[in-house]
């Protein structure tokens, strides 16, 4: 199992069944500057308003791009997105926290992907 809800208990078997459901909505991330790995990913269950918290480690496979060595935070080049919570957007500064934004625009955009992966099967099946 994958997450189990704490409120409801409803049980998402694993990561991909979790993404995929429209009422598991991502809304923050929880920031470990120690270790960015032990960092938490935030969701909202829609069915129960539960705020659901998963590590960040649990996603890390799902970024292929650079991971740059040298934290910016707090440094004129720094956005400061990290430092809100609630902050889903990208980040462009060429930061070792850059791909855990890059992370949460996959998980954003995961059931869209989804749709066009499965799109994409039905048609070249056709």
């Amino acid at each position: 199992m994958f997450k189990l809800c704490t409120m409801c208990e409803k049980a998402w078997g694993d990561r991909d069944d979790f993404l995929s459901d429209p009422e598991a909505k991502i809304i923050g991330y929880q920031v470990n500057f120690g270790d960015l790995q032990l960092g938490y990913f935030l969701f909202n269950h829609l069915a129960c308003q539960t705020t659901l918290a998963i590590h960040a480690a649990q996603f890390i496979d799902l970024y292929q791009g650079p991971i740059y060595a040298q934290p910016k935070t707090g440094t004129p080049d720094c956005t400061g997105h990290c430092l809100r919570q609630d902050d889903l957007e990208p980040c462009d500064t060429k930061c070792e926290c850059a791909y855990v934004r890059e992370i949460i625009q996959i998980i954003c955009n995961w059931t869209a992907a989804q749709d066009q992966t499965a799109r994409s099967r039905r048609t070249q099946s056709a």
